[in-house]
């Protein structure tokens, strides 16, 4: 019997998962596709995998792929057809949004969008992890990159998210004496930079704690839908649900 051959540096063993990106929205990205791609791809190799251990191979495709995780490039949650794409593929198998429209009207760059939703998904595919924290009384969710989601840096040219590290969710580390973010401007576990944020459990409820008031309001003036953040409600109740291609298609065509 032939025995596989580890995959190093990988949480999931036998596998790396491939990423089926593909764009519908008719809203200029702002960047060439081929190109995002291409800075996804060694955003990946070189930077989440390295410190995450979840390597992934990314593949330009025209819609999904049978096996393969997505990522899904959409106008907003309006276009028609966008929230029939659901949680997860119609294998059910992960699978992240980035809403070109909502991005841009919130003055952002969609490669930061798409490589924000990229880190998070790898970190955490199934929305389902959670920690303890600095408050005793609240639980914590594992997203990779809200904490620091207003910093960014440049692959292949093309700004991708700042993310955070393993050592950001231990409790243990004291101020300084670890690295805790890809930019090193986080000094302490689970602090939340300026403009950033994070996911919390706390009284029977999922809620946010924000690091200024400015971000507060503007996080309250963006829609959410289809995002990790209303995902995660629906993750903890057993409740994701696959994407619907007859109904995508039927709707399509309207």
């Amino acid at each position: 019997m032939k025995t596989a051959r580890p995959t190093f540096a990988a949480f999931n063993q036998g596998g790396v998962p491939r990423i089926a990106c593909f764009n519908k929205a008719s809203t200029p990205l702002g960047v060439d596709f081929d190109a995002l791609i291409a800075a996804m791809q060694a955003f990946v190799d070189q930077y989440v995998a390295p410190v995450w251990g979840t390597p992934a191979k990314l593949v330009k495709s025209k819609g999904y792929v049978k096996g393969a995780w997505a990522m899904v490039v959409l106008d907003n949650a309006d276009q028609p057809g966008a929230l029939a794409y659901h949680d997860l593929t119609p294998d059910g198998m992960p699978q992240s949004k980035v809403f070109v429209k909502t991005t841009l009207d919130n003055h952002d760059l969609v490669s930061v969008s798409a490589s924000h939703e990229l880190v998070e998904m790898l970190v955490d595919p199934a929305i389902n992890m959670m920690t303890t924290g600095p408050d005793a009384k609240v639980i914590y969710a594992y997203e990779s990159a809200d904490p620091v989601e207003q910093l960014s840096f440049k692959v292949n040219g093309i700004p991708m998210t700042d993310f955070v590290y393993p050592a950001y969710f231990e409790v243990f580390h004291k101020a300084g004496s670890v690295r805790f973010d890809q930019l090193k401007k986080v000094n302490r576990p689970f602090q939340i930079l300026s403009g950033g944020y994070q996911i919390v459990f706390k009284n029977g409820k999922w809620s946010q704690i924000f690091a200024s008031v400015s971000k507060k309001k503007r996080f309250g003036r963006e829609d959410r839908r289809g995002h990790r953040s209303e995902q995660r409600q629906n993750a903890a109740k057993n409740r994701l649900k696959r994407a619907d291609l007859k109904k995508i298609a039927r709707l399509e065509r309207r």
